[in-house]
């Protein structure tokens, strides 16, 4: 990429000469980090300026003619630290001799002469300099640590052939020996009063010194040196901080000589930012500001010859690289190191007046052109590149933190608060990218179908863009400059959507086409989503544009019904067209259609979630018509499975594919009757009542819904027990079969033989209705196939002239059937076994099976149960005593009194006849029975009313007739 575009051929000549002289009278010794070889500077510089090997050379050549600079020196003296104390009080008054010795050439290539230098090295500032060339720093009194800080400007020829020299002297002025006396603290200080007094007054005393050859000497040195002495009687003299730069006067190029160094240092810094940017590898957007070493070399060597401070350094570093921001926009935080050295050394630092004037251009600047780039942050910083986010984040944080610094608020005092200036400039942005988003989907052909369809898809776009916003970049631009970009994103683009949506639905009418309709949804499923997206918002002030957009598509619901109905009852159809009646899977007892029906149903659950329509009495009919339309499909489906297994069964002869069908058909509908009865839970009937409220009486709710809903379960139900009947008529009659082989059996054959057929046969069959019925369905046939047996038993039993061995095979067979159905309780329950045929059929074979004493003992134990459970008088009661003698066989009864018998004579009172009852007798061997007879009858009047007066006493004796097998009585 040309870069030459920046600065005119002539300036860059000009920049590029400058450079070439500052390399040509490079001072100093290379710092480890840069590069120390002058040739590939050359060559970096060539290309950095798109130097021509022919251009390298003729510059070269001129500048090479240019008069050479003055090389200076400039030394500070900072301070010292351990010195010797020579005064009494064991202090000195140091002060600094320094300047620079200058040798001829041939003096110092001449060996024999290095005793001499020797001694050079060891000699006193005042003994080798020129007394106009020594520079001499104040004195600091009473001290062993003095701080001077002051510094000297020290010219030169030839670095190589030059030393600085610095001598560090005692002050001594002429005092009283009283005074002398008086500051005496030890013995050491009597001797250098002693020592005082034999040298020359004024003089003062050698403190150490410091030698060192300026070709030794980096463009910048800052540290401690150690002081020599001239003798070893001390030979440790402290040290002292010197700090060093060697630097330029009158440099005799274009640039130093019109303009300011800082301007021309800015120039340089933003020609090789340039190149450097673009030399790296991954673009400039992720260069990170450091410099190449080549680069980094020229920069430090013309800063440090024009005597550039730190801040004037930093500051040309700001001006380039902001400006080279707004076109190249490099990595951002590149500039956080400029803005905090400004912001550091701002109160330490004066400026020119046109200084300040570019310094706070350079800051607008900045600032407008990173609003600009806030503005149109979905453009500059799109989620698809990688980084983004980072770059977004350090910009905010560059444009917060210029904001805050002292230097902006003191040069740009009237610029506006950033937060109002970047709140503006989202605003415009949305409603830019809005326009621009709304003309690039513009439809190619005006019609409604396309008008809708290029509305959603703008929704689309919004919808997404928010979310970004809410999940993204809300957090760096609240975070970093308190500004809810959500908040004013979505209150610009609800607005902006309200009014171009109902623009264009104004142009739809009544008559719309079903295409039309289904754009309108997803449009309505759009806007439904922007609007739920308010809930994100911290506050607002009154309704927003958005809050009745449901009104806009009332007139479409008919036809959304419609087309939810259509879709739902022609898949139902085609799906049971090609269902084939076989199970899913082994586990699976249902076919295909039960899962397309069941898609359809959700489907249709999935639509009215998805209307949520606020109206509730509007609400309210929606659920009706979806109610009754999926009612519809259910009945339909019942008569259409029904005909499909007829049709398939017509086509084959075997009646066990036959039986099969019923079972998946059976199985269908059960599963289509629980999909009905999770419908309440699935359109969460509950929250339509809660939001209805008083609207509609709840009574009303019941009537229309759930009645509706029981209609077409019982309607379920009913499909459900036809086909369960079929199939248990189609078992019936082998069940029927096996129960009169089982009752005809000879009586020789054992119970257990006789009903093995029959439990043979319920097995097989149970077995595979198992397999293929569903557990619910499978329970009412075995409560069908149940009565069916009972009844069947029920009528074997009461044939007449059957043995006991009979009846025995039949209980036998109740208690095995029994067991089977109940299939330890896996098929029918106890209570749903025990009805009332099967207690009757139970009680009836345990009496037919019996012995005449067991029936006799039964009977007469019942009549005393009947007896104890009776409290009512009805008859009236009498009371009796009974005494029975086993040994002559006599029942002796006393009967004592009667009370509230029923008058039965018209002069109410009752003629109570007493006597025995006649009863059977049964013979203890043959079971032959025979009559007892009474022989005593008494009579005697009572009273109703009143129990009888004295008693009578009443002696029966019972004759029996002999049996006519045994003659026993």
């Amino acid at each position: 990429m040309d870069l030459s575009h920046r600065f005119s051929k002539r300036e860059l000549t000009l920049l590029y000469e400058e450079v070439l002289y500052t390399m040509l009278y490079r001072l100093g010794k290379p710092e480890p980090n840069h590069v120390a070889d002058a040739s590939e500077l050359y060559e970096y510089v060539q290309k950095a300026f798109q130097m021509s090997p022919e251009e390298h050379h003729v510059l070269m050549q001129r500048v090479k003619s240019l008069e050479s600079p003055i090389f200076c020196l400039k030394a500070t003296v900072k301070q010292a630290k351990g010195i010797l104390g020579k005064d009494v009080s064991g202090f000195s008054d140091p002060y600094c001799l320094l300047g620079i010795e200058a040798r001829s050439q041939e003096h110092c290539s001449d060996s024999s002469s290095s005793q001499e230098n020797k001694k050079r090295m060891k000699a006193v500032v005042k003994d080798l300099i020129p007394e106009d060339q020594i520079h001499r720093t104040q004195v600091i009194n009473q001290t062993l640590s003095p701080v001077w800080d002051e510094t000297f400007i020290l010219e030169f020829k030839d670095a190589a052939n030059s030393s600085f020299h610095l001598d560090m002297w005692d002050s001594d002025v002429v005092e009283s020996v009283r005074h002398k006396l008086g500051e005496l603290t030890d013995l050491h200080g009597l001797k250098r009063i002693f020592k005082d007094a034999r040298k020359d007054k004024g003089q003062d005393d050698f403190l150490g010194n410091l030698v060192l050859r300026l070709q030794d000497l980096h463009c910048r040195d800052d540290q401690w040196y150690t002081l020599e002495p001239r003798t070893e009687t001390y030979p440790n003299r402290g040290q002292c901080h010197l700090q060093f730069l060697l630097t330029h006067k009158k440099r005799s190029t274009f640039l130093s000589k019109t303009q300011p160094s800082y301007t021309v240092h800015r120039h340089l810094l933003q020609q090789m930012v340039s190149y450097e940017m673009l030399q790296h590898q991954a673009g400039s957007i992720s260069w990170d500001g450091e410099l190449s070493k080549h680069a980094s070399t020229i920069l430090y060597l013309h800063a440090t010859q024009k005597d550039l401070s730190d801040f004037h350094q930093v500051m040309a570093q700001w001006l380039a690289y902001s400006k080279l921001y707004q076109v190249l926009e490099f990595n951002s935080s590149c500039l956080l190191h400029q803005i905090t050295s400004i912001e550091y050394q701002w109160a330490q630092e004066r400026l020119k007046p046109e200084q300040k004037s570019e310094l706070a251009e350079s800051f607008e600047s900045l600032l407008a052109y990173g609003v600009s780039l806030l503005q149109k942050y979905r453009i500059i910083f799109p989620l698809s590149t990688p980084q983004s986010t980072q770059r977004l984040q350090s910009l905010l944080r560059v444009l917060v933190q210029m904001c805050k610094m002292k230097a902006f608020r003191e040069l740009c005092s009237l610029t506006p608060d950033l937060q109002q200036m970047v709140t503006e400039a989202l605003k415009l942005g949305t409603m830019e990218w809005f326009n621009l988003k709304k003309q690039h989907l513009k439809p190619m052909t005006r019609g409604m179908e396309e008008n809708g369809r290029a509305l959603v898809r703008l929704l689309g776009e919004v919808n997404c863009d928010l979310q970004q916003c809410r999940k993204i970049w809300n957090k760096f631009f609240s975070n970093t400059l308190r500004v809810d970009l959500f908040s004013v994103a979505y209150l610009e683009l609800q607005d902006l959507v309200s009014h171009h949506v109902k623009e264009q639905l104004s142009e739809i009418d009544s008559g719309m086409s079903q295409l039309t309709a289904e754009s309108l949804f997803q449009l309505y499923l759009s806007l439904q989503e922007l609007y739920r997206m308010n809930t994100f918002l911290p506050s607002r002030d009154g309704p927003l544009a958005l809050t009745d957009f449901y009104q806009w598509f009332k007139e479409a619901i008919p036809k959304w019904l419609q087309k939810t109905y259509s879709i739902a009852l022609e898949r139902t159809q085609r799906a049971i067209q090609v269902d084939q009646l076989v199970p899913l899977g082994e586990l699976n007892k249902h076919s295909t259609s039960t899962v397309d029906l069941s898609t359809c149903y959700a489907q249709i659950v999935k639509t009215w979630q998805q209307l949520d329509w606020p109206d509730p009495e509007e609400a309210f009919m929606i659920m009706v018509k979806l109610v009754e339309d999926m009612c519809k499909i259910a009945l339909m489906y019942c008569r259409l499975i029904k005909t499909r297994a007829e049709e398939l069964s017509s086509n084959q002869q075997d009646e066990g594919n036959a039986a099969n069908r019923l079972c998946i058909v059976v199985n269908n509908i059960e599963q289509l009757r629980l999909l009905i009865l999770r419908l309440p839970l699935q359109l969460d009937w509950e929250r339509l009542e809660r939001r209805m409220g008083d609207t509609i009486d709840p009574e009303q709710i019941q009537h229309t819904l759930h009645n509706q809903l029981q209609g077409t379960v019982s309607c379920l139900d009913h499909e459900i027990r036809d086909v369960v009947q079929t199939l248990a008529s189609k078992l019936e009659g082998g069940i029927a079969r096996h129960i009169q082989e089982l009752s005809t059996s000879r009586d020789s054959k054992s119970p257990e033989d006789s009903i093995t057929p029959l439990m043979k046969f319920l097995e097989s069959e149970l077995q595979y209705l198992n397999v293929h019925l569903v557990q619910e369905n499978f329970n009412s046939l075995l409560g069908l196939l149940w009565n069916h047996t009972l009844h069947v038993l029920t009528t074997a039993t009461k044939q007449q002239g059957c043995s006991s061995r009979h009846y025995q095979k039949l209980q036998f067979a109740v208690k095995n059937l029994e067991h089977c159905f109940h299939a330890e309780g896996c098929g029918l329950s106890k209570d749903t076994l025990h009805t009332e045929a099967f207690m009757a059929l139970e009680k009836e074979l345990l009496l037919r099976c019996a012995t005449s004493r067991e029936l006799i003992q039964k009977y007469f134990s019942n009549r005393l149960q009947q007896q104890l459970a009776t409290s009512s008088e009805k008859y009236g009661a009498v009371t009796i005593k009974a005494l029975y003698r086993a040994s002559d066989q006599k029942l002796r009864i006393e009967i004592l009194n009667a009370v509230n018998l029923i008058p039965l004579d018209s002069n109410v009172w009752s003629l109570q006849r007493s006597a025995s009852r006649r009863g059977p007798a049964c013979c203890s061997l043959c079971l032959t029975t025979t009559p007892w007879e009474p022989t005593i009858w008494k009579e005697k009047l009572f009273s109703p009313s009143a129990m009888c007066q004295g008693s009578t006493r009443m002696t029966m004796r019972w004759t029996q007739s002999q049996c006519p097998k045994h003659g026993c009585h």
